[in-house]
């Protein structure tokens, strides 16, 4: 398009983004018209995408990082064509498909926004797999606020993708100069970002981001920069083309407060119609699957840890299908990731100490249908929390596997002990959490993971645990099993993971005592075997729950939610860790936490009526 074409097209975004926060009566238009321009240009001139067909291969990526500008987001779609402007206007209404940040339910957006600092770390994971894992020539171009530079899953992504020769990924920084609450840490200093941008090996580019030429230049400088990722860094006004509100303090997040004065100002309403341009047919790789899956086999009565179960299991996994890839934290040897990169290191990704942009990748890669398997220590997916928060608006398919959970974990001390993980990751929308108690229902888990929809979390052990299972168990996510029980138990003992083994040498000295104890190992704790744990209930009229977890959250909440459809809660007690652990042998913080064998015992004496 012409220059004069694109100015106009600019100040047609301007205007639907005005529109748009006035029909709603809420938004953010002043944000959106300082990147109106920028948004015109590349939209005219550089994006390739069919927007007829979202999930075609070769089609460019564009993220809003900054998702509050939503409103320029949807005035773009309008201007392809992709939406009308009745729908348009339906903006932030109940039933609209235009939320006030973007979701992928319109099916052009990628990932859910708004959460400020996340775009460009999905982004890279988009990149990454045109890069490495497609081989394609597609382009991604993220949308970042000043205001978001500030977050340090920024800089994660900035530094990845620099290490990463990330070629095909461009950061355009619309640096208006005002937050929500006043002027951004470094206002217009544009060499400010850039000589940081630099310092992690990108290629910058500072330009004045309403000028229409300068930008068609620096978008064609990016296209053909080879070997270093590209940040456009914009020097723009927030509210650009309407003098009531253009770089002025208190009106962000709210629509104008004289529209049709507004408009009139921008030059009226226009209806351009934009001919993106298409991306070019291309065929993505996918390594070939090599047959049915072949889980390793772990034979009862040995010692496993879990962890060493996931391992193998994600190298047959691998194996068996071509479309799963595997992502660590620099922690692959202890949690037994480095198997999955021996046998298929092209799938294979390290991003080191950066766990926010380790999950981001994730979500970023499965927007172009991977697999991903993502896995660290469990305390530190808390660190990625608010990733994993949004990865479930975005709707993403997401493996997550947790090591070194627990005070099990023994000398390490309380910083490496995952003890919230359940309670966080139960709390996310849709997701599947599940904690394995041996070798070969991990196996079997791991590989379940995949099928399902959402997030989905695996816990797993450090130390060896007894296999009790024969390989060729079934465990439906959803289920649980049952390992003692006769007609005259006194008590349900219910545990998950490391308390397994606990629980069963809990019943096994029970029945010593003449208290016959049920034990169920509910290894699955989203969605939870409620029927199982009621017909219990009904039966024994006594549960102990048992878990290496605070309470808050974990295993006994799961169990409580059995009893929520108004049925009676039975005489219930919760045994977890309830004190600050400190470094200790496995079996000494089981006992101090009271958690183990002995703990059990005396809590169904007690509930039974016993003294120990």
């Amino acid at each position: 398009m012409q220059h004069e074409q694109l100015s106009e097209l600019g100040q047609q975004l301007r205007v639907d983004s005005v529109r748009a926060a006035a029909a709603a009566g809420s938004g953010h238009p002043t944000s959106s018209m300082s990147a109106a321009d920028l948004m015109a240009v590349l939209m005219g001139n550089h994006l390739r995408y069919d927007f007829e067909q979202p999930d075609r291969p070769g089609n460019d990526h564009l993220v809003f990082s900054k998702g509050h500008a939503s409103p320029l987001l949807y005035s773009v779609y309008k201007a392809a064509g992709a939406i009308s402007d009745e729908e348009l206007l339906t903006f932030r209404t109940l039933g609209s498909r235009l939320e006030g940040h973007p979701t992928p339910r319109l099916p052009w957006v990628d990932v859910a926004t708004g959460s400020l600092g996340q775009g460009l770390p999905f982004g890279v994971g988009m990149a990454l797999s045109a890069k490495r894992l497609d081989h394609v020539a597609s382009r991604v171009w993220v949308l970042i606020g000043d205001s978001e530079m500030a977050e340090g899953s920024a800089w994660e992504a900035f530094e990845q993708a620099g290490v990463g020769h990330l070629d095909n990924l461009t950061a355009i920084i619309d640096v208006n100069r005002l937050g929500q609450r006043g002027p951004t840490r470094h206002e217009w200093d544009l060499d400010a970002y850039a000589r940081r941008i630099r310092a992690f090996d990108w290629h910058t580019i500072e330009i004045d981001g309403h000028d229409i030429a300068a930008i068609d230049r620096a978008y064609g400088e990016a296209m053909s920069t080879v070997g270093r990722p590209t940040a456009i860094i914009a020097r723009t006004l927030k509210g650009r083309g309407v003098a009531s509100v253009e770089n002025r303090e208190g009106m962000h997040g709210k629509p104008l407060k004289d529209p049709e004065e507004a408009i009139a100002e921008l030059g009226g309403i226009r209806n351009m119609a934009v001919p993106v341009l298409g991306p070019p047919t291309v065929t993505p790789t996918r390594p070939a699957s090599e047959g049915p899956l072949s889980l390793p086999r772990f034979n009862p009565g040995d010692t496993v840890p879990t962890r060493d179960a996931f391992g193998e299991a994600m190298a047959a996994i691998g194996t068996a299908r071509g479309d799963v890839v595997a992502l660590d934290g620099e922690v692959g040897d202890s949690t037994r990731l480095e198997y999955f990169q021996k046998e298929h290191p092209e799938r294979y990704f390290e991003f080191y100490i950066a766990e926010q942009q380790l999950v981001a990748a994730a979500v970023g890669m499965q927007t172009r249908g991977w697999t991903p398997y993502v896995s660290t220590f469990a305390a530190f997916f808390t660190r990625a929390h608010d990733f994993i928060r949004m990865a479930a608006i975005s709707r993403a398919d997401l493996n997550l596997v947790g090591s070194h959970a627990g005070v099990a974990i023994g000398e390490d001390g309380p910083s490496q002990m995952g003890l919230e993980d359940l309670a966080a990751l139960r709390a996310v929308h849709g997701s599947t959490v599940l904690y394995p108690c041996d070798a070969n229902q991990t196996a079997h888990l791991t590989a379940a993971m995949a099928r399902e929809s959402g997030i989905r979390y695996l816990r797993t052990t450090r130390g060896a645990t007894p296999v009790i299972y024969p390989p060729t168990e079934e465990f439906p996510i959803g289920g649980s099993k049952v390992l003692r029980a006769t007609e005259a138990d006194r008590v349900t003992l219910v545990a998950a993971g490391v308390t397994v083994p606990e629980a069963l040498a809990a019943a096994d000295r029970l029945a010593q005592e003449s208290i016959p104890a049920r034990v169920i190992d509910l290894y699955s704790l989203k969605p939870v075997d409620a029927e199982t744990l009621r017909t219990a209930a009904e039966e024994t009229g006594r549960l102990i729950t048992v878990e290496d977890h605070h309470p808050e959250g974990g295993l006994g909440d799961a169990v409580l939610d059995a009893f929520t459809d108004g049925r009676p809660v039975p005489r219930l007690v919760r045994l977890a860790v309830r004190t600050m652990p400190v470094s200790a042998t496995p079996a000494e913080q089981l006992r101090e936490a009271g958690i183990d064998a002995d703990a059990i015992v005396a809590a169904a004496l007690g509930l039974v009526g016993r003294s120990a």
